[in-house]
């Protein structure tokens, strides 16, 4: 089962996670960024680059996924539409997009995004940190532990 990276805001030290996963467990890992990334070369690894443009990179994702693949993205709404295409989705802090909260996750972010619009909220997420990294790489262990082939 492929996994797919919403690779514009995945963090360097997750890219790296999943780069050494991808070859450990001979899984095919697309990333799928508007810009260039560096990766290293490997036959499971590979990177398409999309044209610059709100949700190109997104909808590239739920075009070329099926159901059980892996998603890795920051995006709720590219996670919702995975989910609803049938994929396990995680964020780069390994938590877990589910059937059960992503509804709660969608409207939490867009009452949060009407409060920054008003003004109300500033600053954002907590800085990336070695239990985020932690945290990512044993939800991908138990990910690939129950979906891997090979």
């Amino acid at each position: 089962m492929p996994i797919w990276v919403d690779a514009d805001a995945c963090p360097v030290p997750i890219r790296e996670i999943l780069c050494r996963a991808a070859t450990r467990w001979r899984v095919q890992t697309t990333f799928i960024a508007n810009h260039a990334i560096n990766l290293p070369p490997s036959p499971w690894i590979s990177r398409r680059q999309v044209p610059q443009g709100f949700d190109v990179a997104d909808n590239e994702i739920v075009d070329q996924m099926s159901k059980g693949d892996l998603v890795v993205t920051q995006d709720i709404p590219l996670a919702a539409e995975a989910i609803e295409k049938g994929a396990d989705v995680f964020n780069p802090r390994g938590q877990a997009f589910t059937k059960e909260n992503i509804r709660q996750r969608l409207a939490m972010r867009n009452f949060m995004e009407e409060m920054r619009n008003a003004g109300q909220v500033t600053g954002g997420p907590a800085p990336f940190s070695q239990g985020d990294r932690k945290e990512f790489a044993d939800q991908l262990d138990r990910w690939l532990q129950r979906n891997a082939r090979g």
